[in-house]
Order: structure tokens, then C-alpha cells, then sequence
């Protein structure tokens, strides 16, 4: 399971990757995740540096707590993370692009699942209706972002 969302915005990419990569934002901008904290000391973001967010699924439940670690810190052009499973294992990563377009920045939200024999069983019963809720998440997400970067 996998897919991206792209959208405009009208702000230098700096601006909005400084958005982004500070998890703590997350739940202005996130239908699903209500607040992150950095863990293990960390201030911010860096290659390695892990954070745990509080995730309300389908903006309705379960709620639980994952840690997350990030894999992509590139300022004003790339962040990425990805969320552990028990014992580490990674099973799902987020990546954020951020590229020059028309006097701003165009954005791109991606997810990809860790292909494994229990998320194979879930992407074959769920997968199609969670893609399709995780493309409109990506969506209301970028457009929240947007609102607060193009706000000035």
C-alpha cells in the first residue's frame, strides 16, 4: 500500500518544511494524529532523532501513542519518517517533498506500508478504503499547512 498527494503553495519551501519538520505542529495540520513530542532528548528534527505522536484512527478510534523515527532531514527539501512496531520494526513511512514551482513550493505527501505477511493480510481486507482515507487525510493536511504558510 502506498500513495502521494500534491499541493501548491504559495511560500518559500523553507517556510513550509520548517512546518513540517517540527512534529509538534502535527496536530494543527492532522486529521488523525491530535500532538507529537520529540523523545530521547531530542529538540528537533535530525536523521535519527525519534518522536512519538498520539494518533486518533480514522479521526474517530482507536487511540494509541506510536514512536517514530526520522529517516529524512533535508531542509526545505525533504523530511521523512518512519513508524516502529514492536521491537522497532519499521511499518509504515512518511516522506514529505518540498520543490520550487511558480513563484512557491509544490508539496508532496507520501506513505508506503513495510511489506510484511500481517500488513500483506491487512493491505488485501483493508487496504483499498485505507488508501483512499489516507489520500484525503494527505490532502486535508497539505491544505491546513497551506493555510498557515500562505497566512504570512
Amino acid at each position: 500500500m502506498q500513495g502521494q498527494v500534491t499541493v501548491h503553495m504559495d511560500a518559500p519551501a523553507e517556510k513550509v518544511w520548517d512546518l513540517v519538520s517540527d512534529v509538534r505542529n502535527t496536530g494543527r495540520f492532522s486529521p488523525e494524529t491530535l500532538e507529537a513530542e520529540w523523545l530521547g532528548g531530542a529538540t528537533g528534527p535530525a536523521v535519527g532523532a525519534k518522536f512519538r505522536g498520539h494518533v486518533k484512527r480514522n479521526g474517530r478510534g482507536p487511540m494509541y501513542w506510536t514512536v517514530c523515527r526520522v529517516t529524512h532531514n533535508e531542509p526545505g527539501r525533504e523530511f521523512g519518517f518512519v513508524v516502529l512496531g514492536p521491537g522497532g520494526r519499521e511499518i509504515n513511512h512518511w516522506h514529505y517533498r518540498f520543490e520550487p514551482a511558480a513563484g512557491g513550493t509544490d508539496v508532496t505527501e507520501s506513505f508506503r506500508l513495510e511489506e510484511n505477511p500481517l500488513l500483506k493480510i491487512y493491505s488485501a481486507i483493508a487496504g483499498r478504503a485505507r488508501t483512499k482515507t489516507n489520500d484525503r487525510n494527505m490532502r486535508e493536511t497539505l491544505e491546513r499547512i497551506r493555510a498557515v504558510a500562505e497566512s504570512g
